[in-house]
């Protein structure tokens, strides 16, 4: 009997060694704890596995000069991790640690961040890219080239992210039921289309509860916090503090919003361009939606400026401009250029602070008429009065401190 068990654990054996030299034999994932940057390079041969980083990675952390450094692997520095063949469809928990001083420099190649491409519910979280220069073609970002059907949140990026199209400071492009959240970027980004201070290219996902604040730079398609938001998408309570400029579809917030939505949200930015440039959106296109947000960005351009909406095919509504809006054609306080398609409804500007009496939809009101609930309670808002700034009432979307503010969104920290 005993022979017998020896004989069978014998052949066993022999069959998977010939498994293992056929093809036929995949080992089983290993989890890893990431100390070096030898550890985090081994990760991409472990594409399934579970792994999280155990301290902060940087320049004097073993590992770097070859594997991450502006010398790195003949000056092209940092291999992103997954392909679109082997994508990273594992987990990395980050804990909170950073990654530091990475360096990628690949300009003609596509899929470039310190991840390259992220499958199928695969999951980045607790994580910062810090000091990142990141140089690519296209689908760039400081974290995530290419995320496809994966989730990234509670994660962030500083440092230089540089591509042609589709380049985000965090993610460069984020596709199909893919998620970014909890997750901000004060990168400084540089592309051609698709250019976003968090994501480039935002298509049927969701990116919510994020801010960027870096300066944003690109020809078309370019915006505060994505560059375009893309059938399906959505931006939600988010905001944007950025410098942005571009040429055409260049927004505080979204450069392009083509079938998208934007809900909860706001921006602050300083906006420049030549054609359909907007304090929050750009070019609002046909089915795009912009809802109860706002805009107090100072915007520039030379024709279809608004001081929300650039240009707009779509629907605005329950939202408000209080920033400048300067141009030669087409220029208005909350609207520059509304198509016989689009709707503008209960969406207010400040003439006084705008300069402008004119909008192409939409009601202006005086500064005083703008910090009165009364306004904004008759036009059906959801919102409340709170006693200060510090003071909010999420029961509403939201929330004034009546005859002292403007209207604020109820999620906002304490300005």
């Amino acid at each position: 009997m005993r022979r017998i068990s020896i004989f069978l654990i014998m052949v066993a054996l022999i069959v998977g060694m010939v498994g293992c030299g056929g093809g036929g034999y995949t080992p089983p994932s290993q989890n890893l704890e990431i100390r070096t940057w030898y550890d985090l390079d081994a990760v991409r041969n472990n594409l399934t596995g579970n792994h999280t980083l155990m301290n902060d990675l940087d320049s004097t952390t073993l590992g770097y000069e070859e594997l991450a450094s502006p010398t790195g692997n003949q000056g092209k520095g940092w291999e992103p991790i997954g392909t679109e063949k082997l994508r990273f469809t594992g987990s990395l928990d980050g804990q909170g640690y950073e990654i530091r001083d990475l360096f990628i420099n690949r300009p003609d190649e596509v899929d470039i961040g310190l991840f390259g491409v992220l499958g199928q519910e695969g999951v980045i979280k607790d994580i910062g890219v810090v000091n990142v220069t990141a140089i690519g073609e296209d689908s760039v970002g400081a974290l995530v080239g290419y995320n496809r059907h994966g989730t990234v949140k509670n994660s962030y990026s500083t440092g230089n992210v540089t591509g042609n199209d589709l380049v985000g400071g965090l993610v460069g492009e984020s596709q199909v039921w893919s998620t970014v959240n909890d997750s901000y970027s004060s990168a400084n980004v540089n592309g051609h289309e698709a250019v976003g201070g968090l994501v480039g290219y935002n298509y049927y996902c969701t990116v919510s509860n994020s801010y960027s604040t870096g300066s944003v730079t690109g020809y078309s398609a370019v915006g505060g916090l994505v560059g375009e938001n893309d059938y399906a998408a959505t931006v939600s309570d988010s905001y944007s503090s950025a410098n942005v400029n571009g040429h055409e579809a260049v927004g505080g917030l979204v450069g392009e919003n083509d079938f998208g939505t934007v809900n909860n949200s706001y921006s602050s930015s300083s906006v420049t361009g030549y054609s359909a440039v907007g304090g929050l959106v750009g070019n609002n296109l046909v089915f795009g939606t912009v809802n109860d947000s706002y805009s107090s960005a100072n915007v520039n351009g030379e024709r279809n400026v608004g001081g929300l909406v650039g240009h707009n095919w779509g629907t605005v509504s329950n939202s408000y401009s209080s920033g400048s809006a300067t141009g030669y054609s087409a220029v208005g306080g909350l609207v520059g250029a509304n198509e016989v398609v689009g709707t503008v409804v209960t969406s207010f500007w400040d003439t006084e602070t705008s300069g402008l009496e004119e909008s192409d939809g939409g009601t202006g009101n005086t500064t005083t008429a703008m910090q009165n609930i009364v306004t904004f309670s008759e036009a059906g808002w959801d919102i409340a009065t709170v006693v200060n700034v510090g003071t909010r009432n999420p029961s509403y979307i939201w929330n004034i401190v009546d005859a002292e503010t403007y209207p604020f969104l109820s999620w906002q920290s304490v300005s």
